[in-house]
């Protein structure tokens, strides 16, 4: 698996948040060792497919963000596909529940050994905030959802896990070193929030205690994209 970053621009994932696979594959090219990471979606995904991924993958370390969630046999299945050609990073749903989350480990070891792809489990999406979670039937507010269903997801299996920037200290103090954080929700001071509702600055963010931070529209809507990266990096 890919190893845990120590500093700078190793850091960052720039998430290609695109539907054109040659577009985004001439952002990464460009973003190319000012970036850590690069983050393929669902936009990306659904627009290109595992073609449209493939040469990302070749041309460097992709987080490849599918938010996998179904019954265990098929996320299992869908697992096994996606290490014919296996990226650094792969998601799912910690909703999903353990035996799921168990299923996609045994996948990922039977169909890619030492070369499968880092599992990350979703805790609670970054535009959610405590009303949304109300809505759906959960009575608990954010940070002590994301908490219940990191311990679940790490119990079964995950390498690490997706949280908000607001959760991120808290994780460490309860789980330790153990797992791998991913935070999107990361905005530099001064950039718009969008539709995230849990955010912090990357500095912020990093001195929690996270691993990798994701950012998207800062860096792929910039008039200099590269130049914003680079202005991130030097943050941490």
């Amino acid at each position: 698996m890919i190893p845990r970053p120590s500093r700078g621009a190793g850091r960052l994932i720039a998430a290609l948040d695109s539907g054109n696979a040659a577009a985004a594959l001439a952002l990464a090219g460009r973003l190319a060792g000012r970036v850590g990471l690069v983050k393929a979606g669902l936009e990306l995904f659904c627009a290109a497919g595992p073609e449209g991924v493939a040469p990302l993958i070749a041309a460097g370390p992709v987080f490849l963000d599918l938010k996998l969630h179904d019954i265990p046999n098929t996320v299992a299945g869908a697992t096994r596909s996606v290490c014919r050609n296996p990226p650094a990073m792969l998601t799912l749903h910690a909703m999903g529940g353990a035996a799921m989350i168990e299923a996609a480990r045994r996948a990922a070891e039977d169909a890619a050994g030492d070369r499968r792809p880092m599992l990350l489990a979703v805790t609670v999406l970054t535009s959610i905030d405590a009303a949304t979670l109300a809505a759906t039937g959960v009575a608990s507010g954010p940070a002590d959802q994301v908490l219940r269903l990191a311990r679940l997801a790490m119990a079964a299996g995950a390498d690490g896990l997706v949280c908000s920037p607001q959760e991120v200290a808290r994780l460490r103090d309860v789980l330790g070193d153990a797992p791998f954080l991913v935070v999107p929700g990361v905005r530099p001071p001064g950039s718009p929030a969008g539709d995230q509702a849990r955010v912090a600055t990357p500095a912020e963010t990093v001195a929690a205690g996270a691993d990798w931070i994701v950012v998207g529209r800062p860096i792929t809507a910039a008039s200099d994209p590269v130049a914003a990266a680079e202005a991130i990096a030097a943050s941490l």
